[in-house]
């Protein structure tokens, strides 16, 4: 077959693999059975909640875990923080037995998220090896974002017979939804089309997450390759030994998806992993598309790491035939956004030279010969993000119209187009060398004009 034939096949082959994977999305978050609860008190709860300068947040998220938790532990970990993050913590840890400060200072400090995590494993196995405390199995670890709230029924529904009550499950993701997506004013000082914008990008975020995320999530537990996430996260203890005596640590240091090469280690080391749809956690939504960009350049350079992990995968007996499909086709959708990238740069520099000899009025004849072959394609291409939309508002927004919806679906399909700019980004920042952790800062931080909006390395 000509070399140009397999380019022009590339798009449609692409657009076969989203369709497939949107259907197989769909209609396992349509099917998605009802979740039992189990006993919360059966396991010894313990929240992670790594900060890095959280001073605006961490003081809020500590009380609100430990008052709706009050028989969990939650470790702190202060990653050489420049703000009063520590020393805000430090006030509650000496007020509540339950509440550690795991202190972390430079140059160990600031090494990603997975080392910080690696320190409070580490601090925790001091813990119990000081007291008589329950089974290893039976010890749970929580991740949780600085900002991020657990919905109150959380532990007992990872408690049940879909969760952690099946002694094989060694970690559960619950679903993530956006606290702030009913906020008016997400900019505040700012004018009305910037926080109309702002309110939007917010929605689709929200939509993103806790529908068409919650559906690829509950597509991976049949095809048994559920990945974790780095907010609301649950790990069995012995879960980590396993990986720390396979890795020397349970969380790979310098990987820019800590938490998903966990949930690939967990797998390659017998354990399922298995996400619960029936409870979530929220986090902020990011009004500034620049914030956006910055956080999903990470997670796209995130997911080109993970590439290394193919030939494992492919081989291992703990990922069965559809689970290495679904695994490969989450690790090369960065290689695939840029092939698009490069192929939509080379067709444009084709019709232009062919204007340049034919004429203009030529070229735009026989593009617009092939309008029901194009408009098929802008229909298969837009329509599985527009059915997402009355999903959405019957699950999160059932007092909006239809119409809403609708135009929310078409909003989402635009708002997917960040992931090419995110990956092209990503294959620059792996080519410069820059593999650092970007810290994208909270809402309610107050950033000079023109300054940094999330801290790289």
């Amino acid at each position: 077959m000509p070399t140009h034939t397999l380019l022009l096949c590339f798009p449609f082959l692409l657009l076969l693999c989203f369709l497939l994977y949107w259907a197989g999305a769909r209609y396992s978050y349509l099917r998605r059975p009802a979740a039992e609860s189990g006993d919360a008190t059966a396991f010894d709860w313990h929240f992670f909640v790594p900060c890095r300068d959280e001073e605006t947040v961490v003081g809020t998220t500590v009380a609100r875990l430990r008052a709706d938790f009050p028989r969990a532990h939650v470790w702190v970990i202060d990653d050489d923080s420049d703000d009063a993050t520590g020393a805000i913590v430090e006030e509650a840890a000496a007020e509540d037995a339950r509440v550690h400060l795991v202190r972390r200072r430079r140059p160990d400090a600031r090494k990603g998220k997975g080392a910080a995590l690696n320190a409070a494993y580490d601090e925790l196995n001091l813990h119990l090896s000081d007291i008589a405390g329950p089974p290893r199995d039976r010890v749970v670890v929580c991740v949780v974002d600085a900002d991020g709230r657990l919905d109150p029924r959380a532990l007992d529904r990872v408690s049940g017979p879909s969760g952690l009550g099946d002694p094989e499950i060694g970690g559960v993701q619950v679903s993530v939804r956006m606290r702030n997506v009913e906020e008016r004013q997400p900019l505040p000082g700012r004018g009305r089309a910037r926080n109309a914008a702002a309110r939007l990008l917010v929605r689709m975020q929200d939509m993103e997450f806790s529908v068409s995320n919650a559906g690829m999530q509950l597509l991976r537990t049949r095809t048994g390759s559920v990945g974790l996430g780095g907010n609301g996260q649950f790990t069995r203890l012995t879960a980590l030994d396993r990986i720390a005596q396979a890795e020397r640590r349970p969380w790979q240091r310098g990987a820019l998806l800590e938490d998903y090469e966990l949930g690939l280690h967990m797998i390659l080391g017998g354990y399922r992993v298995t996400h619960i749809a029936a409870t979530w956690v929220s986090q902020e939504g990011l009004p500034l598309a620049r914030r956006h960009l910055t956080q999903r350049t990470r997670w796209a350079q995130g997911n080109l790491q993970c590439v290394r992990y193919a030939p494992r995968i492919v081989s291992s007996r703990h990922y069965g035939g559809r689970g290495v499909l679904e695994t490969l086709y989450t690790f090369f959708q960065p290689v695939a956004h840029l092939a698009t990238l490069v192929l939509s740069a080379v067709l444009l520099a084709h019709l232009g030279l062919a204007a340049a000899d034919d004429g203009a009025g030529t070229v735009l004849g026989r593009v617009l010969a092939l309008w029901p072959l194009l408009i098929g394609l802008a229909t298969v291409s837009v329509l599985p993000f527009v059915l997402w939309g009355p999903v959405y508002r019957r699950d999160r927004a059932p007092g909006r119209s239809l119409l809403v919806s609708l135009v929310w679906g078409l909003a989402l399909w635009l708002y997917a187009y960040h992931l090419f700019p995110a990956s092209a980004r990503a294959f620059v920042r792996m080519l410069r060398g820059r593999n650092g952790w970007a810290k994208t800062r909270r809402n309610a931080e107050r950033t000079l004009a023109g300054g940094p909006v999330a801290v790289e390395s």
